[in-house]
C-alpha cells in the first residue's frame, strides 16, 4: 500500500513544488511584509499564483496527463480550495495558541509557514487521487 501511495510521482511533485513555492511564497511574503496586505489576502494570493504554476507543472510534469478537460481544471481548483481552507484554517489558530505571547506579525508569519506544510501534504494526495486521477 505504501508503494501505491508514494511512487515516482512524489519526487516530481516535490520538484514542481519548489518552483511553485518560490512563485507563490515570494508573492505571499512580499505582500504581507512589504505591501502591508492582510494574512488572508497574502496567503490567498500565494495559492492563486502558486496554484496556476502548480496546475501546469503537475498536470504535464508530475502526473504526465496530456489530455485536457475542464473536469481536471475544476477538480484541481476544488482540491486547492479545500486544501487551502483546511491548512490555513488550522494553521492560524495553532500558531496563535502556541505563540500567544509574541507579536501578531510573528504569529501570522509562523502560521503561514505551518499552513504551507499542511497544504503540501494534503495537496499531493488530492492532486494524485482526485484532480489528476
Amino acid at each position: 500500500m505504501k508503494r501505491k501511495l508514494i511512487d515516482g510521482t512524489m519526487p516530481r511533485f516535490l520538484l514542481a513544488g519548489i518552483v511553485n513555492t518560490l512563485a507563490g511564497c515570494g508573492t505571499m511574503f512580499l505582500l504581507y511584509n512589504l505591501a502591508g496586505c492582510s494574512y488572508l489576502v497574502s496567503s490567498a494570493a500565494n495559492y492563486i499564483v502558486g496554484g496556476i504554476v502548480s496546475f501546469f507543472l503537475n498536470k504535464y510534469f508530475t502526473f504526465r496527463r496530456r489530455e485536457w478537460s475542464w473536469g481536471q481544471v475544476w477538480r484541481f481548483a476544488l482540491n486547492v480550495a479545500v486544501c487551502y481552507g483546511l491548512a490555513y484554517g488550522a494553521a492560524k489558530p495553532l500558531a496563535v495558541m502556541a505563540l500567544a505571547d509574541t507579536p501578531k506579525d510573528i504569529q501570522e508569519n509562523v502560521a503561514m509557514l505551518i499552513g504551507m506544510c499542511l497544504y503540501v501534504a494534503l495537496n499531493y494526495f488530492g492532486q494524485r487521487f482526485f484532480a489528476f486521477r
